[in-house]
């Protein structure tokens, strides 16, 4: 007799092969235990669903085609009943007459029972309909759709679950009639000698099969159904092999189009800040002395005698153009590719498609889309963690990014100086920030040892855009960037651009000489340019010494791209993770500059 108690919250019923696995997967996220049930060599699956504020534990019966207690997965499956508060039928769409059986045998249990519909999109494509509403009065359960493979529905029916009401079964546990005193459909005639089963409580067989008839009559209909082209790229965008294309092919050509269009409006905006506010800056300066400290602060210094918006480095000049005429046309661009994806419905699926190799470094797959802002502009892409569900993910993608990620006008620099001394030099700069995003997002998860959420998401179909909505939405964004990281943005630089000024960063350098000179085989002076990175990382790789050779332009590079974040992107960090998140994820980078910049020296 199997005596072990074994409760659950919620536990996942269903035939073999209905997908029952992959939704406790996609419902659990990565982290589960397989355990053999006691006395048996029958498996069985235990997990945490995290959801917002609540936590339930969560059971993946074996799969069983009966509950009639003749084999030990039907044994392990009512004993694990019998503990459960809530009971998800988990069903295939595509033969749903044949699951229906079991449903009958699990709704006479007296427990709350959800139906997840599965498989439903592969059922949509076959030509058959069910009309989940009738199906649900039909068995007076709540009924939903689900596609475990893709997600679609999963949210809809974790909601359903805890909006259920509890309640104790009217079955009383008598452990001297059990199993047999959960009721059945008799299948086989069997003389019970075991003395186990000696009262059976059935459901008649006949009666069961005419009302799953009369129920199958009345909600499904088959057609003969063909695919249509959006369907046909709805399959491609998820497809192991055709996926992987596709998103190459979309990262492509967004990435150049928030190019082209960042470096157009940053053209424009070139051509308004010279010809109107260059001018009122020379004037004063003029008033103000020109070389003074106010003037040093304000407007900066000369640049081939000339005041550089870009690298003049005032309150005014550098202060001004960097978050207006340089980080708002990316963040502009961004937002509205990433709106055009997002409207026309490839987002979540390019999500789904990642969500395997994402789960590797403790993430899911939504997190690839901060990491694509992060390659226009690191801001927009910190800003764009707050899709993620914890603390924790947005801390492990900030940091990431802000380490791996070198935004498009440092990529410039980088293709534009390391690529003249050769193909191998340039690829060794990029190995080098895969490797490392691969090795710290790694370290990250392993070290917290945090449950990581799985990937809950509806999949909308394919549609075309909203114009009027799409600009709508992505004005708002641009303005709430203006509105949140401007301010804070100016008074950062501002006193970085004091301590440049009085000549702190001098004194700097000359205090981590040995680290640059000794550790990274790089001369003195290279720290400046680092420093100055923190302005603007791109000017900085065009202020790296010429007579660097290219060992020591691959290792500027890399720690240029992985060193302290630009100003910018600082400040964002502190703001969307606070102090304490913020100095961790700075520390790890020192740390991992550092190692790079040591092994980069020592091995290339």
């Amino acid at each position: 007799m199997i005596s072990e108690k074994i409760s659950s919250d919620i536990l996942l019923v269903g035939q073999p092969n209905v997908g029952k696995s992959v939704l406790f997967s996609r419902i659990t996220g990565i982290k589960t235990i397989a355990s053999n049930y006691s006395g048996t060599t029958v498996s069985y699956s235990s997990g945490t669903m995290y959801f917002g504020d609540f936590s339930r534990k969560i059971i993946d019966a074996p799969g069983t085609y009966s509950l009639e207690p003749l084999d030990d997965a039907a044994r392990v499956t009512i004993d694990l009943i019998d503990e459960a508060k809530i009971i998800v039928n988990v069903v295939d769409a595509t033969h749903l007459e044949r699951n229906l059986s079991l449903t009958m045998e699990l709704l006479a249990q007296g427990k709350p029972v959800v139906m997840a519909l599965n498989m439903s999109d592969e059922a949509r494509h076959k030509g058959i309909e069910i009309d989940t509403e009738k199906l649900s009065q039909r068995l007076g359960i709540p009924v939903i759709p689900t596609a475990a493979r893709t997600g679609d529905g999963v949210r809809e029916l974790i909601i359903t679950i805890l909006g259920l009401q509890v309640k104790n079964s009217q079955i009383k546990d008598d452990e001297t009639t059990h199993p047999g005193h959960h009721p059945h459909i008799p299948h086989h005639e069997r003389n019970h000698d075991d003395g186990l089963i000696k009262k059976h409580t059935h459901i008649e067989e006949k009666t069961v099969w005419e009302k799953i008839g009369n129920i199958i009559t009345d909600v499904q209909i088959l057609k003969n159904h063909k695919h249509t082209a959006l369907e046909i790229f709805e399959d491609m965008s998820v497809h192991p092999v055709l996926g992987l294309i596709i998103a190459l092919v979309v990262m492509v050509i967004s990435f150049s189009l928030i190019r082209l269009i960042g470096e157009s409006l940053i053209s424009i905006l070139e051509k308004l800040f010279n010809g109107f506010y260059l001018p009122v800056i020379y004037k004063l300066s003029y008033f103000l002395q020109q070389g003074s400290l106010l003037d040093r602060i304000l407007v900066g210094g000369l640049v081939e005698g000339k005041i550089d918006l870009l690298q003049s480095y005032g309150l005014l000049t550098s202060g001004v153009f960097i978050p207006f005429g340089v980080v708002l046309p990316y963040v502009f661009s961004f937002y509205f590719v990433v709106s055009i994806i997002e409207d026309t419905g490839y987002l979540p699926r390019l999500a789904i498609f990642l969500d395997g190799i994402m789960h590797r470094i403790g993430l899911h797959g939504y997190a690839i889309i901060p990491m694509i802002l992060g390659f226009g502009c690191n801001v927009p892409g910190i800003l764009a963690t707050r899709i993620l569900e914890t603390k924790h993910q947005r801390f492990v993608v900030a940091t990431l990014i802000s380490i791996s990620v070198p935004c498009v006008a440092l990529q410039a620099m980088i293709i534009g100086s390391v690529g003249k001394r050769g193909l191998l030099p340039l690829l060794t700069v990029y190995g080098i920030l895969v490797v490392s995003w691969f090795i710290i997002g790694f370290i990250l998860k392993f070290i917290a040892g945090e449950y990581q959420p799985e990937l809950l998401i509806e999949i909308p179909p394919y549609r075309i855009p909203d114009w009027k909505a799409l600009f709508s939405k992505m004005w708002i964004r641009s303005f709430g960037f203006i509105k949140e990281a401007l301010p804070i943005i100016m008074i950062s630089i501002l006193c970085v651009d004091i301590l440049y000024q009085t000549e702190v960063f001098n004194y700097i350098a000359d205090i981590t000489a040995p680290v640059v000179h000794k550790l990274w085989g790089m001369p003195k002076e290279s720290i400046i340019p680092l420093l100055i990175g923190i302005l603007r990382k791109d000017a900085a790789v065009a202020m790296f010494p010429a007579t660097l050779t290219t060992k020591q332009l691959v290792t500027g590079c890399v720690i240029l791209s992985m060193f302290f974040p630009c100003v910018a992107t600082l400040v964002i960090l502190v703001k969307e993770l606070g102090i304490k998140y913020a100095l961790k994820s700075i520390l790890i980078m020192l740390v991992a500059v550092t190692v790079a910049g040591v092994l980069v020296n020592l091995l290339y």
